[in-house]
C-alpha cells in the first residue's frame, strides 16, 4: 500500500483551476495532471467529495441545476435547456404551474445524460431529448444565460426553438392545453427564426400544430409565416383519438379547442 505521506498533492492549484460547483470526472483531473493516487487522496482528505460514481468536486454550497449542466459542457456533453425549461427561464413559468415540488429540467441536444446525473442529490429531474427533428438548428436558434459569480454561459433555446420542442411532445389533451397557454403569452417572435425552424424541422406533426396554434391565436408575427414554401407533407396525423378533425392541417385537436366539430377521429 503507498504511504499517503509519498504523495504530494497541490491542492493550491486545485482550488485555482476548479471553480466552486464545478464537477468533473477522473480523466479531467488526469488530464489536469493529477494522478490515480493523489486523486483518492484528495477524497480521502476531504479536498475532494464525490458527486457520483467516478465524479467529483470541491466541497461547497449545495450543487444547483446549472452547476451540473455548466460542468457536463465542460466535460464534451452537448446539451441545452429547451422546450418549457426554456420557456419558464425566460419569464413564461407563472402563466403554467407546474404541480410539483420537484423542477424539471428539459435538455435537448446530441449527448445523453450521464448516468452520475440521476444520483446526484439534488432536488431537480432530469430528462433529456435527441433533437432528431432539427439535423441542422438555424443560426440564432439558441441563446444563452448567466449563471453564478463565475458568470457561466449556460445553453438555452430561444423562445422560437423551445416552442418547437414544447410541440414534439404533445401526445394528447393536457399537451395541447399546456403548448396553448404558452402560445397565448407568445406574443413578440422573430418571424425570420420562425420561417427558419419551420423549413429546418423535419418532423411534420411539429410543424402542423405550429402553424395550428400560429393561426389559433393569430398574433403579428404569424401573419409573416411564409406559407407557400412550408411543406406539411400529406395524409393524416390523428393525435388526439375521438378529437375534432382539422381540415386545414390534417390533424385531429381536442374537441374544446375547436368551433367544427363536424369531423372527429
Amino acid at each position: 500500500m503507498q504511504n499517503i505521506n509519498q504523495v504530494k498533492p497541490d491542492s493550491h492549484r486545485l482550488e485555482q483551476i476548479l471553480p466552486d460547483g464545478q464537477v468533473v470526472d477522473r480523466k479531467w483531473l488526469q488530464d489536469k495532471g493529477y494522478e490515480r493516487s493523489t486523486i483518492d487522496y484528495y477524497v480521502r482528505s476531504g479536498k475532494l467529495e464525490s458527486v457520483g460514481r467516478g465524479v467529483y468536486r470541491r466541497p461547497g454550497p449545495p450543487l444547483k441545476w446549472e452547476h451540473l449542466l455548466y460542468s457536463l459542457g465542460e466535460l464534451g456533453f452537448t446539451l441545452h435547456v429547451g422546450g418549457r425549461s426554456a420557456l419558464d427561464l425566460q419569464g413564461y413559468e407563472h402563466y403554467v404551474s407546474l404541480g410539483s415540488s420537484q423542477r424539471v429540467i428539459t435538455l435537448y441536444g446530441k449527448s445523453k445524460i450521464p448516468a452520475w446525473m440521476k444520483s446526484t442529490d439534488n432536488n431537480v429531474k432530469f430528462t433529456a431529448f435527441t433533437q432528431k427533428e432539427f439535423p441542422i438548428l438555424p443560426e440564432n436558434s439558441l441563446t444563452t444565460m448567466t449563471f453564478g459569480h463565475w458568470d457561466w454561459e449556460l445553453n438555452i433555446s430561444t423562445v422560437e426553438l423551445a416552442l418547437f420542442e414544447l410541440l414534439t411532445l404533445v401526445k394528447d389533451e393536457s399537451g395541447f392545453l399546456v403548448a396553448d397557454k404558452y402560445f397565448e403569452s407568445a406574443t413578440i417572435l422573430r418571424p425570420k427564426l420562425i420561417n427558419e425552424l419551420l423549413h429546418s424541422c423535419t418532423r411534420i406533426q411539429t410543424k402542423r400544430l405550429f402553424m395550428w396554434f400560429a393561426d389559433r391565436h393569430s398574433h403579428q408575427w404569424s401573419q409573416a409565416i411564409d406559407r407557400n414554401t412550408i411543406d406539411l407533407g400529406s395524409g393524416k396525423r390523428v393525435i388526439i383519438k375521438g378529437g375534432a378533425f382539422d381540415k386545414n392541417y390534417n390533424i385531429t385537436v381536442p374537441r374544446e379547442m375547436t368551433r367544427d366539430e363536424t369531423f372527429f377521429f
